[in-house]
C-alpha cells in the first residue's frame, strides 16, 4: 500500500493548475443517464472516484470514451470525456458498487425519470458521519413515485412518469438537490425545490442541464424551479474549477509561506474561506490567470471558524484549516456543524505536536511554535491532505499512510507540490 513521505521546511513558489471539481464532475457524469445522446464533459479530473463512477455508469449501459491528449496539453490539465447512454440496459445499482461511493446513489433520480423505475442499494454508513437518504426518498415520493425498501434496496416506480411538485428540504442537502433537480428535469409540470443547496457544484449541474435542454431557474439561491421537458439532448460542458482543491493549496501556501498562482481558480467559488485566510495573514489576489496566494515571514494569526453550507466556510476545508491553525500565534476554535464525526484527524495532528482539545462539535487549537515529523495515518479524504499540509511545515520527515483516500479527490498532488518546491514523494510499500 502506498505511503506519502514529506520533508518539511520549504516555502511553496510557482504555479499550481487547479483541476476540475470532483464534486461537480460526479453529478455531471450521472446526468448523462437523462439522454440517449452524448454528453461531453471537459476539465474532468483524473481521480479514483471518477474511475469508480465510470464503472458504475457502464453497468447501466453508459458508453464512456476519453479524448486523447492534444498537442501542447499539460499533463496536469483535465481530460475530456464523452458519455453516451443510448440505451439503459439495467436500472439496478447493486450494493457492491454503491457501497464504494456514496454519490453513486444519485443515479436513482435520472433512472426513474427516464426509465420510470430504479432499484438502487442503500449506500450504508460513512467514515465522517451518517448521511441519510430520507430527503431523496421523500423528494421522489413528492414527484409521484411509489417507493419501497426491499432487502437493503430502494425500489422506485413511476409507471406514468414523474409529476412536478413543491419539495421543501428540512435542511440543506447538496446530494438531494442534485438528485431531485435531475429527476424534475424530465417530470411533467413544474417542480419547486425550497431550501435547496446553493453550492457552486449545484449551479454547475444546472448550467449543464440547461445546455441539454432543461428549463431551470433560481440555481445559486435557496429556491430552484424546474419546468419539466419531454426529453433532453446531448451537450458540451466544462467542469467548474475545484474550490476545495483551491482552498487546500491556498492553505498550504499560508502554512509554509511563499508565492503561488493557483491557475484557473476563481475567488467567487470560495469567498468565505479566502476571507478567513486573509484574516490569518495571507495575501490573496484574483488575477486573469487565477488566484495569487502569498505569505511572507509574518506569523499566522488565529481565526475562529464555523462550517456552514455555501456560501459559508466549507466543511471540506475544515481539516486543512485546522492544520494551518496548529502553527498560529494563539488559540483558535473550529466548530463543525455539517458532519458529526469529522474530527478524526485531530489525533493524527497531535502526533506531529499539535495541541488540540475537542469538546463536542468544537475543537480548540492552541498554536505551537513548531511541528515535528512523525508517521501518521489518513482517516478520510480531507483529513489525509490536512496531514500533508502539516507535514510541509513540520521539522523532519512525515509519512502519511492509507493515502488511497487522497487519490479519491486530489489529482497528482505530489507532482503539483513538487513543482513548487515541496519535498514530497509517493512510495509503494
Amino acid at each position: 500500500m502506498d505511503i506519502i513521505k514529506v520533508t518539511g521546511g520549504n516555502e511553496l513558489n510557482g504555479i499550481i493548475p487547479i483541476s476540475g471539481a470532483k464534486n461537480a464532475a460526479l453529478p455531471l457524469m450521472i446526468a448523462s443517464l437523462l439522454t440517449d445522446e452524448t454528453l461531453t464533459l471537459s476539465n474532468v479530473p483524473r481521480l479514483r472516484d471518477v474511475a469508480q463512477l465510470t464503472h458504475i455508469l457502464s453497468n447501466h449501459g453508459v458508453d464512456y470514451a476519453v479524448n486523447g491528449k492534444r498537442n501542447g496539453q499539460h499533463q496536469l490539465e483535465g481530460q475530456t470525456v464523452n458519455l453516451t447512454a443510448r440505451e439503459i440496459v439495467d436500472t439496478t445499482a447493486p450494493y457492491e458498487l454503491v457501497s464504494k461511493m456514496r454519490a453513486s446513489f444519485w443515479v436513482i433520480g435520472p433512472l426513474v425519470a427516464r426509465m420510470r423505475e430504479a432499484r438502487v442499494s442503500l449506500p450504508g454508513g460513512c467514515a465522517i458521519g451518517t448521511r441519510p437518504v430520507d430527503f431523496f426518498i421523500d423528494g421522489l415520493s413528492a414527484l409521484g413515485a411509489d417507493i419501497e425498501i426491499e432487502g437493503g434496496y430502494v425500489v422506485v416506480k413511476a409507471p406514468s412518469g414523474l409529476k412536478g411538485a413543491r419539495i421543501e428540504f428540512p435542511r440543506v442537502s447538496v446530494g438531494a438537490t442534485h438528485t431531485i433537480m435531475m429527476a424534475a428535469a424530465l417530470a411533467q409540470g413544474e417542480t419547486e425545490i425550497v431550501n435547496a443547496a446553493r453550492e457552486p457544484e449545484v449551479v454547475d449541474l444546472a448550467k449543464c442541464l440547461k445546455a441539454m435542454g432543461a428549463k431551470i431557474e433560481g440555481e445559486g439561491t435557496s429556491t430552484i424551479r424546474i419546468q419539466g421537458v419531454k426529453r433532453l439532448h446531448g451537450a458540451h460542458h466544462a467542469v467548474v474549477p475545484d474550490r476545495i482543491e483551491t482552498g487546500t493549496y491556498a492553505m498550504a501556501v499560508a502554512m509554509t509561506g511563499g508565492d503561488v498562482l493557483l491557475q484557473g481558480a476563481r475567488e467567487d467559488l470560495l469567498d468565505k474561506a479566502l476571507e478567513t485566510l486573509r484574516q490569518a495573514g495571507t495575501e490573496i489576489t484574483q488575477t486573469d490567470a487565477g488566484i495569487k496566494v502569498y505569505r511572507n515571514g509574518n506569523g499566522i494569526q488565529p481565526v475562529d471558524v464555523t462550517t456552514e453550507p455555501f456560501p459559508g466556510f466549507p466543511t471540506d476545508l475544515q481539516a486543512q484549516f485546522m492544520a494551518l491553525m496548529t502553527k498560529a500565534g494563539g488559540s483558535s476554535q473550529i466548530t463543525e456543524t455539517i458532519f458529526e464525526n469529522r474530527f478524526m484527524h485531530v489525533q493524527e495532528l497531535a502526533r506531529l505536536g499539535a495541541k488540540i482539545h475537542v469538546d463536542g462539535r468544537t475543537a480548540t487549537i492552541d498554536g505551537v511554535s513548531e511541528l515535528r515529523g512523525a508517521p501518521v495515518m489518513a482517516t478520510d479524504l480531507r483529513a489525509s491532505v490536512s496531514l500533508v499540509i502539516a507535514g510541509l511545515a513540520a521539522e523532519g520527515e512525515t509519512t502519511v499512510s492509507r493515502v488511497y483516500h487522497l487519490d479519491r479527490g486530489f489529482e497528482r498532488l505530489e507532482d503539483k507540490l513538487t513543482n513548487c518546491g515541496a519535498i514530497i514523494e509517493r512510495i509503494s510499500a
